[in-house]
């Protein structure tokens, strides 16, 4: 197991990125607990309700023509560890996102647990709406594990 923290810098895919997460770790903040996350930046928000806010990413992934964030409102590290109400609702959410959107095609991809394992970067779950876009040369690749070095274990 890997030390715990709110991000996991091993997985950033960019410097900025990282930077964002090293000043947010340093000031103890969970940029998706942040009481400004339903609201700023305002042109990023895209639906926000008891359970869930939906933003666009701010690091959209390579070939992804719509990259969003489906961020539940309570602070938990696995899916499975929400109410019922709100993973009802993450259904709801989707559904809305699919018409609002006009998806005919889109992925999910949700990583749960040590981040460290998954791939992701922040220790709050999340899951990633993504439409790829057909006139790209890069498909979308959202990566599901990866393997901490040696100096990352307790």
């Amino acid at each position: 197991m890997t030390e715990p923290g709110l991000y996991y810098l091993g997985n950033t895919r960019t410097e900025a990125q990282a930077e964002r997460m090293r000043e947010l770790e340093e000031a103890g903040i969970c940029l998706f607990c942040s009481p400004t996350i339903d609201q700023e930046p305002a042109e990023g928000l895209v639906l926000a309700n008891e359970h869930w806010v939906v933003r666009h990413n701010d690091f959209p992934y390579r070939g992804a023509r719509l990259h969003l964030l489906c961020v539940p409102r309570r602070h938990v590290t696995d899916l499975v560890d929400l109410p019922d109400a709100a993973l009802a609702d993450y259904w709801q959410v989707i559904r809305t996102l699919r018409e609002r959107f006009g998806l005919t095609y889109y992925g999910l991809g949700v990583r749960c647990g040590d981040c460290a394992y998954t791939g992701g970067t922040i220790a709050h779950v999340h899951a990633h709406l993504i439409a790829g876009d057909p006139e790209s040369e890069h498909p979308v690749r959202l990566k599901l594990s990866s393997r901490p070095g040696p100096a990352l274990h307790r």
